[in-house]
């Protein structure tokens, strides 16, 4: 699979992801967990069908710590035993706000209270910031069909 421009080597493209960039930096200073960042950009990669980020994402997790049971767990997260009560409100408000189109409510009042029994306000902002960020990620290499399994941790810095 080749990818249908080069999109990283657009200067137009670099000025956008500039600001994509700004954005996703801003979260990852949050103070939101690191780990539930990782899983929450996994998540929403997997529903999302982008095989890039997933890779990208995945690798990163693993190089900061994350286990292979957890990464391997994440798409059946609601059976799984392994992730904390918090991450799994993190992810069941990813896969909502991922699939908005799907639901006709948007994002569920139950959600969105069960995350935010977990998360402060600047966490909940932080999560809703990452949930946007990667979906936009997402939609620019699934629509590009950026290739996946060949990223390399700390790649893009």
């Amino acid at each position: 699979m080749e990818s249908r421009l080069n999109y990283f080597g657009n200067p137009l493209a670099g000025k956008v992801l500039k600001h994509i960039n700004s954005a996703g930096k801003a979260v990852s200073d949050s103070t939101l967990p690191a780990a539930t960042q990782e899983l929450v950009k996994i998540r929403a990669s997997q529903i999302n069908g982008c095989g890039f980020c997933t890779d990208m994402h995945s690798k990163e997790a693993a190089l900061a710590g994350e286990t292979s049971l957890r990464l391997n767990l994440i798409a059946a997260w609601r059976e799984a035993t392994v992730f904390t009560d918090a991450e799994r409100a993190a992810l069941e408000l990813a896969e909502q706000g991922t699939r908005i189109a799907d639901a006709a409510g948007g994002v569920t009042d139950e959600a969105w209270a069960n995350a935010a029994k977990h998360y402060d306000e600047e966490q909940l902002v932080a999560l809703i910031s990452l949930i946007a960020v990667i979906n936009a990620y997402n939609r620019i290499n699934v629509i590009n069909q950026q290739p996946a399994g060949g990223y390399k941790p700390g790649q893009f810095g």
